[in-house]
């Protein structure tokens, strides 16, 4: 039978009936696709795709099993090496990583390897009945700072391997970014809860509402007995333009945004939530966090959402997935312009005005690219006197965040780079003996999955590390 040189396409809502809504926009795939998808791969030898995933699971190994119709045997091969397979079904940007080295894709579309590892663990997690059985302990205990993809990562691994870990995060629920930044329509919060009652299964303790350098310090976990600390506590710390009127009452950061959308349940019925506004509202940025803050606006009752970014749709950094959902929502894209100044109402003739101080536009100025920058992207650059306003009620910059000062400041000889990124070797080790970390604290803003990676490297060195003592 010859093969379907294209990817099964992903059902989805449709685009007017998603946009007013926060239920997940791709629904995933039928038996019948997953098994048409499964079938157009190849079972390389040399296993390219496996060398694109930043937790190197074994993609030709599960496949085979979804040929088989053996899903849970698919799940297995998957849960080896991966902590959180129904989230990185979702979120993980297989297009540049995986399925980017799949053979398939040479002269056809690359195996949608992303769609089915969502098919297996939403397979596992309706139709599974028994729980994650916890090893024996190997008595070693470790700390890990922080419930998000990195230290969940990391978290599970040790965990397979007998060791007592405890969580500590700073929220009310596990899950960092995955479920305080990431909408509902992209990644449901009763996904990641299920994952991470997994990890529990498995013995994983998780401590909420502790913040690490405030309620607790490093020094202090490893007096409780820890013998080791994973620090994956992100980046939570925006970043701004430094621009004028970004004091402005409805100016956020996309991190705030999200982070009280999530908080206070706006992906419920009849939601209640002061960032729901009508109006106007405007996105600084052109990545993935971008997307989901002007989808987000949208679907807390916007009247118009645009994405105002410095470059062209070539140089978009989003995912192109996301892109077309935005585009097809009604999202609007004011390409090659740049942010001047934020502007907000002051009305001299009467100081009570409601509207004084609150956002009314922004001026912005068109951009042209020209010389290509260190990373290779062809640099943007003014246009003399092409300025001009834009109206706005609500405005969200979101250009990245930082890592929180806050470990580094409580914890001495803890080495950090200009940014605030924590410095570490290659095993995710820091200038702290038996201190390691990974993801955002690290890099800064970047994606699940590679957090997820550096979580994992950071666990086989935890446990080299502890089983020399």
């Amino acid at each position: 039978m010859a093969l379907n040189p294209k990817k099964n396409a992903m059902p989805s809502q449709e685009p007017q009936v998603r946009a007013h809504n926060f239920n997940e926009v791709a629904l995933g795939y039928t038996r019948e696709l997953a098994l048409d998808e499964a079938a157009r791969c190849l079972n390389c030898k040399n296993k390219p795709c496996v060398a694109g995933c930043p937790v190197n699971i074994d993609i030709p190994g599960f496949i085979m099993k979804v040929k088989e119709e053996d899903f849970e045997g698919a799940y297995q091969v998957i849960n080896k090496t991966s902590s959180l397979p129904a989230v990185c079904g979702r979120v993980c940007p297989q297009e540049t990583q995986c399925e980017s080295k799949c053979t398939m894709g040479i002269k056809f579309e690359p195996v949608g390897i992303g769609r089915l590892e969502r098919y297996v663990a939403d397979w596992h997690n309706a139709n599974a009945t028994g729980k994650a059985q916890a090893p024996a302990p190997n008595g070693h205990k470790v700390a890990i700072v922080g419930a998000g993809p990195s230290g969940l990562t990391c978290a599970g691994d040790l965990a397979k391997k007998g060791y007592a870990v405890s969580i500590f995060e700073a929220l009310h629920k596990a899950g960092g970014v995955l479920v305080y930044g990431i909408p509902e329509f992209r990644l449901p919060k009763a996904i990641v809860a299920k994952e991470v009652e997994t990890l529990k299964e498995l013995g994983v303790e998780v401590a909420t509402n502790v913040v690490i350098g405030k309620t607790l310090t490093i020094d202090e976990l490893f007096e409780k007995g820890f013998e080791a600390v994973f620090v994956g506590s992100g980046a939570g710390l925006p970043n701004f333009m430094n621009i004028p009127g970004e004091h402005f009452k409805g100016v956020y950061s996309a991190n705030e945004f999200l982070t009280r959308s999530n908080l206070m349940k706006a992906y419920l019925d009849d939601p209640r939530t002061p960032i729901m506004k009508g109006g106007k509202v405007i996105v600084v940025g052109g990545g993935n966090v971008a997307m989901d803050a002007a989808r987000t606006a949208l679907r807390l009752g916007a009247e118009e959402v645009s994405i105002v970014y410095r470059r062209s749709m070539d140089e978009l950094p989003a995912r192109r997935e996301e892109v077309e959902h935005a585009e097809e929502e009604g999202i609007v894209f004011r390409l090659l312009q740049n942010p001047v100044e934020i502007l907000g109402f002051n009305n001299p003739d009467n100081p009570r005005d409601e509207r004084n101080g609150f956002v009314r536009g922004m001026r912005v100025i068109k951009m042209e690219l020209g010389e290509p920058d260190e990373k290779g992207r062809r640099r943007p650059v003014p246009i003399p006197g092409s300025e001009y306003e834009l109206e706005a009620d609500t405005v969200v910059i979101a250009i990245g965040t930082s890592p929180n000062p806050l470990i580094k400041d409580t914890t001495k000889g803890l080495e950090v780079n200009r940014h605030g990124g924590i410095v570490v070797n290659e095993d995710g080790l820091t200038s702290r003996e038996g201190v390691y970390a990974g993801g955002d604290a690290v890099t800064g803003a970047a994606t699940v999955i590679s957090a997820m990676g550096a979580g994992k490297v950071a666990a086989a060195a935890i446990d080299e590390y502890l089983s020399k003592k």
